[in-house]
């Protein structure tokens, strides 16, 4: 178990990569130097960025979806091995919020707002938001911003007391003061933000390129979020991404002036893959379970745009419906999926999930069957057509359908995880561990309190309260309750019925809970299960 970080600074951390809100809380922080990767270490990053994503958790501000997790991931890492750190550590989530935002957090963690998402018109528009914010990270905007932070804070301690001594002449001169005070820290912490979107653009452009999506694609992302500026609107107006990303006609002409000259540059390189069959085996030790390396890369048949066969379309749907109401959802494709422009493969997906969340499995099944008809090997329609038959009843459909796809693809997380909730509803004890012989294989790779609680439940069934009971005090911990999960570690302990192995178990991961608790009382952190930092003993 990682340590814990305050959630003052958190709450700084998450806001964005400007750290405006964090200006004041950053005076805690360590002097460990003035070089910026001196202020903090890369591990004590990742702590802080894991600490976070916890409490994200316990607040249920992510959207916890393991098909959803797959899919942001896959794409962010896909930029990352393209980026100029790509052994770096990275996360990449979904956060329920319908803002159009998207933020860099310590340690390589990266939140993108799912109404950010809704809003994007295709992947490569997705992924230059992503690479933006991987930018923010190689280049270390955040450590920066940390440092900063701390030289202002003196430069704000002079403004108060100038307006405490204007205070005492009267009038209305301490107002004053104290607003030309915040005027000029607020004009540095722009100008340092805006240089630092420049880099950000034109690194995260560069990573775009170098992974095969469009380079144009930020440009005319942040362009389109350039055009809600309107006359006599408001700061309100405006979209959380404008705020904490500063957008001007300059920085987007520049960024198109970057993509065109990466474009002139890429022309020559090959549109299609040069992997040759009989090269890698004369080259390539055999790899497990690859017997056409050919099929590993794109052949550059991209599916059309919006159909059944567009992953990025069908995963926008997928993340529109699980952060709304899912009810209004239904309505809204019902009643639009009679235009024709509007009736596409990805807008019938939204649809059957937003059926499928309203308990109306039977619709969803007569939505799904013509997109598997046209996309008979897609997982995600697989899935989704699975979920449909345990919500009709038609349990045993659903069954064959996990059973073949976990075949295919044992190591798949939503593979797995809904496999192993529908053997857990089937009630027996031979199911019950079946389930559980699922999951065990991804716990120790895992930071999903969902996994770990859907273990415990099907080993729970099994029989195995020991392994159950270890599993949800896991589950307490992700979700950012670590003084529920040692309450929970300490009872078990007491059982009289462990065997050596299973006592050194516990007794290990009570030792490495201990510090950090002990760290959370002496800061007084709050958590959810410890509302005023200091009440638990």
């Amino acid at each position: 178990m990682r340590q814990p970080f305050p959630r003052l600074l958190l709450l700084a951390a998450s806001t964005a990569a400007t750290f405006v809100a964090g200006a004041q809380e950053a005076v805690r922080l360590p002097d460990l130097g003035s070089s910026a990767n001196a202020l903090i270490s890369p591990r004590e990053a990742e702590d802080y960025g894991a600490q976070m994503l916890r409490q994200m958790h316990a607040l249920d501000l992510t959207l916890d979806d393991a098909l959803l997790d797959q899919y942001i991931n896959d794409l962010g890492f896909r930029l990352v091995a393209a980026s100029d750190r790509p052994k770096d550590h990275f996360q990449f989530f979904i956060v329920r919020d319908t803002q159009i935002n998207a933020f860099a957090a310590p340690g390589g963690y990266i939140g993108v707002n799912a109404g950010l998402i809704n809003i994007t018109q295709s992947e490569s528009e997705l992924a230059g938001v992503i690479a933006h914010e991987i930018g923010h990270i190689t280049q270390n905007h955040l450590y920066r911003a940390f440092e900063a932070s701390k030289k202002d804070a003196p430069l704000l301690a002079l403004v108060l007391l100038g307006a405490i001594a204007a205070g005492s002449a009267g009038g209305d001169a301490a107002a004053g003061v104290l607003m030309g005070g915040q005027g000029l820290l607020l004009q540095r912490q722009i100008n340092f933000t805006r240089k630092d979107e420049i880099e950000a653009d034109r690194v995260g452009i560069q990573t775009l390129a170098n992974s095969g999506f469009d380079p144009e694609a930020m440009a005319d992302f942040f362009g389109r979020m350039q055009d809600t500026l309107r006359v006599g609107e408001g700061e309100d107006a405006l979209p959380a991404l404008l705020q904490t990303h500063p957008v001007t006609l300059d920085r987007i002409s520049d960024a198109r002036a970057r993509a065109r000259v990466l474009e002139d540059r890429l022309k020559d390189r090959p549109k299609l893959p040069t992997l040759d069959k009989a090269s890698w085996e004369k080259s390539t030790a055999p790899v497990l379970f690859v017997k056409d390396p050919t099929t590993l890369v794109s052949t550059g048949n991209a599916a059309p745009k919006d159909s059944a066969g567009d992953t990025y379309a069908l995963m926008r749907e997928r993340v529109r419906v699980l952060s709304g109401d899912a009810g209004k959802l239904a309505s809204y494709y019902a009643t639009n999926l009679k235009h024709k422009d509007f009736d596409t493969g990805a807008n019938r997906y939204g649809y059957a999930v937003a059926l499928i969340r309203t308990n109306h499995g039977s619709q969803a099944i007569e939505q799904l069957q013509p997109l598997l008809t046209s996309r008979p090997d897609s997982v995600v329609l697989r899935l989704a057509m699975a979920d449909a038959y345990m919500d009709a009843g038609r349990s045993g459909d659903a069954m064959a359908i996990y059973k073949a796809l976990h075949a295919n693809s044992p190591r798949n997380v939503a593979v797995a995880l809904g496999y192993a909730k529908a053997l857990a509803v089937q009630g027996s004890r031979e199911s019950a561990q079946q389930a559980a012989s699922l999951l065990r294989p991804m716990l120790d790779n895992s930071d999903d309190p969902e996994i770990f609680r859907t273990y415990a439940q099907a080993t729970e069934r099994a029989g195995d309260s020991i392994r159950s009971a270890e599993a949800y005090a896991n589950s307490a911990y992700l979700s950012g309750r670590p003084f529920d999960a040692m309450e929970q570690l300490r009872r078990l302990l007491k059982r009289d019925d462990l065997d050596f192995y299973q006592r050194s178990r516990i007794q290990a991961q009570i030792a490495d809970l201990t510090p950090l608790l002990l760290e959370l009382r002496k800061r007084r952190v709050a958590t959810d299960d410890n509302p005023d930092g200091r009440s638990q003993q």
